[in-house]
């Protein structure tokens, strides 16, 4: 099949490029990339144009395919909660092209035989990219390591205990010294367990007002620095996961000037919410990490302003009614985020603190970078990945209408600005707005 996408404003951080633009698809491939292509054009070359699709972008933005580098497809063990093919449909009606799924499912990705499953269901349902990331230790027990190289072999991106720290330092520094030597990423939930235990939101004044049992900012703040000091010591990398309080993000900031290689990410509900939104214990609001205060909030976007924050992620947790629908002490934790994680990213462009150039370099080309996945790029003769944008598009989230087969976001009746109207994953479109067909 070919395309041809005209007249749209063409953003790719990887090549710096900010203009209007044409593309042109063939075969799965970006094979040229230009002003005023004509429709017969492939490669430089005249061919027959009666195959090829033209559509007018006229007012639209294209960027390189999104990236979700963190998120939850629950399956197996917790198709009730979301399937593979669910939340894949979800991932394109977001705008994204790829996502990265966390290994905390049941039975948990620690083996070839899991990966090598979610891989094929992934391949079935045909709208994302989806790479799994597998696990650090054996059912993320933190007591012995996983087989990386196997699980590489089997598919794996990335290793992960996410939900759960790696608390024995000794392990954790195998971890990072062994995922080194085969060029793979760790990335970190940073929590220590003995200072949350116990816990539903963040420590201070509304926790305190509310009566609920608190979640220390620090219980973040020390794990975050405990990795940071490994990777430091035994000369590797690593990535730090959603970052939520202004310590972690000091933290990153003060290593990454020592020349540590370190990354993080945070979610829009970072920096979108506070802890004030669980005033009326709507379970919606519950995440972990907790939503922090003000202070916190301001930190983070100051983070991803300075490039201290290299990633913006949506932590996607869809959980069943059953899960939330009870006392917010014992209501899972989490949030889906993939179709809203565009609209609350771009606040961010309209508020000054990013320029829309680097939003999408922190949704696509960073995260690839990271993940060491080849997209994140329109360059000539990679995989045409291609995200549409209509920036002036308001709308108000229905739960309802999402492809998730959960509806636990607070966002709910809420009116945003920006959308993803079309995406393209190898070629072909797999959702359309104007057509809703997703």
């Amino acid at each position: 099949m070919k395309l041809l996408l005209k007249a749209g404003r063409v953003i790719d951080p990887s090549q710096n490029i900010d203009a209007l633009m044409d593309i042109a698809i063939q075969d799965a491939k970006i094979v040229q990339i230009g002003p005023n292509l004509s429709e017969g054009q492939t490669n430089g070359r005249k061919g027959p144009s009666s195959k090829t699709k033209t559509i007018d972008l006229t007012g639209r933005v294209v960027v390189p395919g999104l990236i979700d580098m963190h998120t939850h497809l629950r399956e197996p063990g917790f198709e009730y909660k979301e399937t593979i093919e669910t939340g894949s449909l979800a991932a394109a009606a977001g705008g994204f092209t790829s996502i990265a799924c966390m290994p905390n499912t049941q039975p948990v990705n620690d083996n070839r035989s899991i990966t090598e499953f979610i891989k094929r269901k992934a391949a079935l349902a045909g709208r994302v990219h989806v790479y799994p990331i597998a696990a650090i230790t054996i059912e993320s027990a933190g007591r012995s390591l996983t087989d990386f190289r196997d699980l590489q072999d089997a598919g794996a991106i990335g290793f992960s205990d996410d939900g759960k720290s790696v608390l024995n330092s000794a392990l954790m520094r195998r971890a990072l010294e062994y995922a080194s030597s085969i060029d793979m990423p760790v990335i970190c939930h940073c929590e220590d367990p003995q200072l949350s235990a116990g816990g539903s939101m963040n420590e201070g004044f509304v926790s305190t007002e509310l009566g609920l049992a608190p979640i220390p900012a620090m219980a973040e703040d020390v794990m975050t620095a405990r990795d940071i000091i490994i990777a430091e010591y035994t000369r590797t990398a690593v990535h730090i996961a959603h970052v939520s309080t202004a310590g972690s993000v000091e933290f990153i900031r003060s290593a990454k000037k020592r020349g540590v290689k370190v990354t993080a990410e945070t979610a829009p509900h970072y920096f979108t919410l506070t802890d004030d939104s669980l005033r009326d214990f709507n379970t919606f609001y519950k995440v972990n990490p907790p939503l922090r205060t003000k202070e916190d909030l301001e930190a983070v976007k100051e983070g991803l302003r300075d490039g201290t924050v290299d990633v913006i992620a949506s932590d996607h947790a869809p959980h069943a009614v059953t899960d939330k629908d009870v006392e917010f002490e014992f209501a899972a934790s989490g949030m889906i985020g993939l179709e809203t994680s565009l609209a609350l990213s771009l606040k961010l462009v309209d508020d000054g603190i990013l320029t829309l150039p680097q939003l999408i370099q922190k949704m696509s080309f960073n995260p690839a970078k990271i993940l060491k996945i080849p997209k994140g790029t329109l360059q000539v003769g990679v995989d045409a990945d291609v995200t549409v944008i209509d920036r002036e598009k308001i709308w108000t989230v229905d739960c309802h209408q999402f492809r998730s087969r959960s509806r636990n976001s607070p966002f709910h009746g809420r009116r945003m600005k920006g959308k993803a109207v079309m995406t393209i994953m190898g070629g072909e479109i797999t959702y359309d707005e104007s057509q809703n067909n997703a």
